[in-house]
């Protein structure tokens, strides 16, 4: 017969459940110097220089073919919309008409300007490498991936809706919001185990509403972060479950020794996983639908042909 958790106490062994796994963070770095080394290539593609007259680019004398546009072109220290659209900005035309489908990703590593790139770059190191060294880089990346995505798709609509054909959308803002709205998620669905529930998610809720504030700033594009935010909290479900508190693997109790059973994951946890995977399939679905064939409240099906990206 097997002895219980308490006669390992009685026998002065104590036994505790092993700790939860620490991953070593490089994704995060890698993203990080990814999206500043674009923006220096940016700006050598851009070579202000060439195109204006030298004293009117911003810092001329020092960076060279580096420098800035003029600050009435470009308040953000940065290129031309030119040089961003070429380099794979989301653009309707690019992505619609072109069928450049590959603008939703490579505009997550272009930044309208310096103080564009450092504020989310900021935001990538202060978020980011916790939640990869938490739940690792498989889960981080593809949070990261899928919620810029999302993202993209929300300001390509909003583009589309507002024929505001010439406008951009560049920054990895969309998939920084969408690791914002994985913590919220993450949160509550691990709510269990967190010690200080309500202190958390009331610091955790003043950071969300405070990025959310920054997007009703003038060009600022508010609908990625949101799109982002949305895809990022519905995938934290999915992706960032923990076991319920004092849950334990059968492999880390020692031999001969009884502890009493409790499921890896509380029903809630089940539900909201579930739940999430079947909004995010009709939210996916339904902005592509919007864009490569019509608003389906208004339009019939019928009479359209998917113009999916070759």
């Amino acid at each position: 017969m097997g002895k219980k958790a308490s006669d390992l106490e009685a026998a002065g062994r104590h036994w505790h459940p092993p700790p939860l796994e620490q991953w070593m963070s490089w994704l995060v770095p890698v993203i990080f110097i990814s999206n500043i080394g674009m923006f220096v290539y940016t700006m050598y593609r851009n070579d202000c220089p060439d195109h204006l007259k030298k004293d009117s680019c911003v810092l001329s004398e020092y960076l060279g073919r580096f420098s800035f546009q003029p600050l009435r072109e470009n308040p953000l220290l940065g290129p031309t919309t030119r040089t961003l659209r070429k380099l794979g900005a989301l653009e309707e035309n690019g992505v619609l008409e072109k069928h450049q489908a590959w603008r939703f990703f490579t505009c997550m590593f272009l930044h309208a300007g310096v103080i564009h790139v450092v504020a989310n770059m900021f935001s990538l190191l202060f978020i980011g490498i916790r939640l990869e060294e938490e739940f690792g880089f498989l889960k981080i990346g593809t949070l990261y991936v899928l919620s810029g995505f999302g993202g993209g798709l929300l300001s390509l609509i909003h583009l589309k809706d507002t024929a505001t054909s010439k406008t951009i959308s560049v920054g990895a803002s969309g998939a920084l919001f969408g690791l914002l709205g994985a913590m919220l998620s993450e949160l509550l669905t691990n709510w269990t185990i967190y010690a200080n529930k309500c202190a958390a998610l009331i610091s955790l809720l003043i950071i969300i509403g405070l990025n959310l504030a920054v997007g009703f700033l003038p060009h600022v594009d508010n609908s990625a972060h949101i799109g982002g935010f949305l895809a990022g909290f519905f995938l934290g479900f999915v992706l960032l479950m923990r076991p319920q508190y004092g849950y334990v693997s059968s492999k880390y109790v020692p031999a001969g020794y009884d502890i009493k059973y409790k499921s890896k994951y509380k029903c809630y946890q089940y539900f909201f996983m579930v739940a999430s995977i079947i909004i995010l399939l009709i939210g996916y679905a339904y902005c592509l639908a919007r864009l490569y064939i019509g608003d389906p409240k208004q339009e019939d099906f019928s009479s359209f042909i998917p113009k999916f990206p070759r």
